[in-house]
């Protein structure tokens, strides 16, 4: 074998970068696991470089069609598109590892041949009794003594039942590289023993099959997260291997990226709930608004800026700037930011991104009356400054796409009436019907009620328009009132307040 200093590692700039996105399917995916995606491609995006997407689909146990779909739907949505790889297509197809087996099986012959993998007969339970016939912790591992294992005795243990599994043969020195997040990282020489990189059953391992994708498809930069770099050394030592045999000539430069805590500073695993991406989008967050707030997630455009576009990130993003901490999802800042780039939207295209939610939510179905349409164009502007996730529109904008007998009228809404609110609303129906149809605007109602309640009737603003905000929304908290009127029109305003009045008790002011 040679030497590893012989072993040089990527010098690749600009054009010349790939990098790749290579999850497993399994479950649904996992914010962390997105902010990975994110930043390997924001890389290949700020260098003009390569973004491979690789599914790495070997573990059957686990794997899932409907996870693997779940991925490509993520990315889609997220519009984090690829350069090769899944549904793309590209030089070193096909991109799911299950479909690469004849691949690594010639891998696998080559290192046998030249001596950089070796046959393994030795079960877990005999390492342990030789650990410990020898002084040493039973749980201290393999301590690669089958590396020059006779022809006879392979033959012996053959005889006995037994396939072996393959081991590469590590090299015996010191194993350094200079992580891009993190800095130089030195694995002293024997920190890590010989390792299974085929199963007896002929199966390869992750820690195979791994770096021979990334060599055969010329990945220069390998950008995950920080819990795989215990795994580092050892594809690092299979590098050294593969450039001995010609599959490539370098070792892929390393970044580490932090990990991403959620509450109480635990690592953000797949039962939290903030862990869900699609979680996030069901409630209403926007592309834009996720990818800004998951590139805060160990970097920053700026000290004093957190809101900024994509297209500025991928101007802006190179990982040596990712800071090594481990950074927290705040699910409050997140939201926060969401509402920032929902108000950055031209306001047709906010209209039309809540039409999915007020579908689901039952408030109208798609396709969209041209009534419907006229409705929610009017209406979006009303909302647009107020709302941080998409899924609030329901709420919002429900009571603008059904008739005044189909109104419900919230129970905390009714609550909040004041004693008075029958008699504000009879005053308030005979103001604005004396207004003309075609003259029934949010400037005038407005005008009409302010003079009628607050001048006419001395009442605080609050008191006055409360009872208004409940008969025309059925809620406590609704878009602009008098603009809303307007949407209704005077018909149906009146309507809902008449039907308000005729609910409530006969008092006096």
């Amino acid at each position: 074998m040679s030497e590893t200093t012989a072993h040089p590692f990527s010098t690749a700039t600009g054009t010349d970068v790939r990098v790749r996105f290579c999850p497993s399917p399994t479950g649904t995916p996992h914010v962390g696991l997105i902010r990975t995606a994110m930043f390997n491609w924001a890389y290949a995006r700020h260098t003009g470089g390569t973004m491979i997407f690789r599914i790495e689909d070997t573990d059957a146990a686990r794997d899932s069609e409907e996870s693997f779909q779940q991925l490509v739907e993520a990315m889609r949505w997220l519009k984090l598109d690829w350069d090769e790889g899944v549904g793309v297509g590209g030089p070193q197809q096909p991109y799911r590892q299950s479909e690469r087996y004849d691949i690594y099986r010639g891998i696998i012959e080559r290192l046998k041949t030249s001596g950089h993998i070796y046959e393994s007969f030795v079960t877990g339970e005999e390492i342990e009794a030789r650990n410990v016939s020898l002084g040493r912790d039973p749980k201290m591992g393999y301590d690669n003594f089958e590396r020059d294992l006779t022809e006879e005795q392979k033959a012996a243990y053959r005889a006995e039942g037994r396939s072996p599994a393959l081991r590469l043969r590590v090299p015996d020195s010191e194993l350094s590289f200079d992580d891009l997040v993190r800095g130089e990282i030195t694995f002293p020489a024997g920190s890590f023993s010989d390792f299974v990189v085929v199963r007896p059953n002929g199966h390869p391992l992750y820690p195979f099959v791994n770096p021979v994708d990334d060599a055969l498809m010329g990945v220069t930069h390998v950008l995950r997260g920080e819990d795989l770099l215990s795994s580092t050394p050892r594809q690092i030592a299979l590098y050294h291997a593969l450039i001995d045999i010609g599959v490539t000539t370098f070792v892929p430069r390393f970044g580490h990226l932090p990990y991403v805590m959620g509450d109480k500073n635990k690592k953000l695993s797949k039962r939290d709930a903030e862990a869900n991406l699609f979680l996030h989008r069901d409630r209403g967050f926007i592309p834009e608004g996720l990818l800004n707030y998951l590139a805060l997630l160990g970097w920053s455009l700026s000290h004093d800026r957190d809101v900024f576009s994509i297209d500025e990130f991928t101007t802006a993003f190179d990982v040596v700037n990712v800071n090594p901490n481990p950074a927290r999802f705040d699910l409050k800042k997140a939201e926060s930011i969401n509402g920032d780039h929902i108000r950055l939207l031209e306001p047709t295209d906010f209209a039309s991104r809540l039409v999915p939610y007020l579908a689901t939510a039952g408030v109208l179905a798609e396709p969209l009356t041209d009534a419907q349409q006229a409705i929610l164009t009017a209406a979006a502007p009303l909302i647009q400054e107020r709302i941080a996730l998409l899924g609030e529109a329901p709420a919002m904008l429900g009571f603008l796409f059904v008739t005044s007998a189909e109104l419900v009228h919230e129970a905390d809404a009714l609550a909040s009436l004041p004693a008075t609110a029958r008699d504000i609303l009879v005053a308030s129906s005979a103001a604005l019907a004396a207004i003309p149809a075609a003259e029934f605007t949010h400037d005038r109602a407005h005008v009409v009620l302010t003079e009628t309640l607050i001048e006419g009737l001395g009442l605080k603003p609050r008191v006055a328009f409360g009872p208004l905000r409940v008969a025309v929304s059925g809620r406590k908290v609704s878009p602009p009132l008098f603009e809303s009127m307007e949407i209704l029109g005077r018909t149906d305003t009146l309507a809902r307040l008449d039907r308000l009045v005729g609910a409530l008790p006969i008092t006096s002011a």
